[in-house]
């Protein structure tokens, strides 16, 4: 029965897909470029529907764009041929924030086999593990403790708090299978939101931030130092950082609240594991050098996706995963296509037009409002229209200086005003699909928080972020420039 519904919910997007690809083209937008939103548009409610599995969904959206040859960036001639389509396709799975995010998969399982990733979420069960409210505050506390010195909300909250937390909810007797509601979810989404909080909170925090930073200085445009950013967006980044678990508490309740005998019980296993094996030390070590090279990547000119796989090489040199374990790690593997395949398609609406042609026709639709209203308009839409990119960092080279050269050409506008909203708008913006940033299909690949569940959630949180920064970063932020 379920298989019949989920193959009309298919027959019925691809109808969708096909009568609105034969649609005229608005004004300003050529025909192919229609036609792929169209086919992006499809794609983008079957990962809602989920008829079938998101990767075969957006696995699938690649190879029609391929076989249409349709999101290939244009050349000269204006010829795509079959080669540049498929090479274009086949582009997502070279992006060093999909690689980083599969190997981050690989130190959790580094982290399970060793026995490390257990020890670690005992001990923290054993100290905070009374109160399920208290697990989330120190989950977020970790990240935004971390926050300052990584660059990569994939490496901070993938790479290194991902493969302890995922361990936490085991203990309770909660997995993606049985009971995932029961802790699993609860803090799997305070561990995703708080990372995009932190992420807008330090310019270190993103790598996005520093491409914006440049940017904007390219523009003859003021840029904020380390100290302005976090100081002007302080109040927001505190009132976010504190409310997270709270909120998602109320909205998104845990199955356990309070239990008084899990710490006790988290006590006596860890006495029971007994001294730290040979491989847990290791595994210690290693993960000590990806945290370091992460943290001084910047300055040692080493990309945080090298550092990862240095000790990816590492860990099955000295044995603590084997070869095999990586190519059976069906999770990683099912995140690394889907993500990959989510950043061409992502990428494909840049090369067709279609991003520029929208947010010109935004900006011109919105120019005869108050300079005040504007302000907030063009705010709004550069955040929402992230729901069309799998990265910041395709947000940000495709959009950034866009929005900023139409916002500094409107009379009465307050241009640092819209210049810092932009800016910290970045890293709230991951919150809002499962692609959004690099740690959103890492937590939910783990698979705790079913689709439809997430898209929700990403939206009524995503409102949540955008209306904090408006209502109180606005007089906040105008207050000293």
């Amino acid at each position: 029965m379920r298989k019949n519904q989920n193959l009309v919910k298919f027959i019925a997007i691809v109808f969708f897909g096909i009568v609105m690809s034969f649609l005229p083209a608005p004004e300003g937008l050529t025909q192919d470029a229609w036609i792929f939103f169209s086919l992006f548009v499809s794609v983008f409610i079957a990962l809602i529907l989920e008829p079938f599995p998101s990767a075969y969904i957006v696995l699938l959206g690649v190879a029609i764009a391929s076989l249409l040859k349709l999101g290939p960036p244009l050349d000269p001639s204006g010829v795509v041929t079959s080669s540049k389509a498929i090479a274009w396709g086949l582009s997502g799975f070279s992006n060093t924030t999909v690689w980083l995010i599969i190997i981050a998969f690989m130190f959790a399982l580094g982290y399970e086999k060793t026995g490390l990733g257990k020890r670690i979420a005992l001990a923290l069960v054993s100290k905070m593990g009374k109160s399920t409210l208290g697990l989330g505050y120190a989950i977020a506390m970790a990240d935004l403790i971390l926050a300052p010195f990584m660059p990569s909300n994939t490496a901070r909250s993938g790479g290194t708090i991902f493969p302890i937390v995922k361990n936490i909810p085991i203990l309770y007797g909660s997995t993606p299978e049985n009971e995932p509601r029961k802790i699993g979810a609860y803090i799997s989404w305070v561990a995703l939101a708080s990372t995009c909080v932190a992420s807008s909170m330090f310019y270190t925090a993103l790598a996005t931030n520093v491409l914006a930073k440049s940017l904007v200085e390219d523009l003859g445009i003021v840029a904020p130092t380390w100290g302005q950013w976090f100081f002007y967006f302080l109040p927001v980044g505190i009132i976010l950082i504190l409310s997270v678990p709270l909120i998602t508490y109320f909205v998104y309740p845990p199955g356990i609240k309070i239990s008084t005998h899990i710490p006790e019980w988290a006590r006596k296993e860890l006495k029971e594991m007994g001294k730290i094996s040979r491989n847990e030390i290791i595994m210690t070590i290693l993960a000590g050098l990806a945290l370091t090279l992460w943290i001084l990547g910047t300055y040692l000119g080493v990309h945080a996706t090298v550092s990862a796989l240095v000790v990816l090489s590492l860990m099955v040199l000295f044995k603590i995963i084997s070869w095999e374990d990586i190519l059976n790690n069906k999770a990683a593997w099912n995140i690394f296509i889907w993500f990959g395949a989510m950043v061409t398609l992502a990428g494909g609406l840049n090369n067709v037009g279609f991003l520029d042609w929208f947010a010109i026709k935004i900006t011109a639709a919105i120019s005869s409002y108050p300079p005040s209203l504007i302000l907030v308009l063009m705010l709004l839409i550069f955040y929402f229209i992230h729901y069309l990119f799998a990265s910041s960092t395709a947000h940000v080279t495709a959009l950034l200086a866009l929005f900023l050269v139409a916002g500094r050409s409107i009379p009465g506008i307050d241009f640092p005003l819209l210049t810092y909203l932009l800016l910290y708008s970045l890293g709230l913006m991951g919150i809002l699909t499962p692609y959004a940033t690099g740690a959103s299909p890492i937590w939910y690949g783990l698979g705790y928080i079913e689709s439809k569940t997430f898209w929700k959630l990403g939206a009524v949180f995503g409102i949540i972020f955008i209306a904090v920064l408006i209502l109180v970063g606005i007089p906040w932020i105008k207050l000293w420039i």
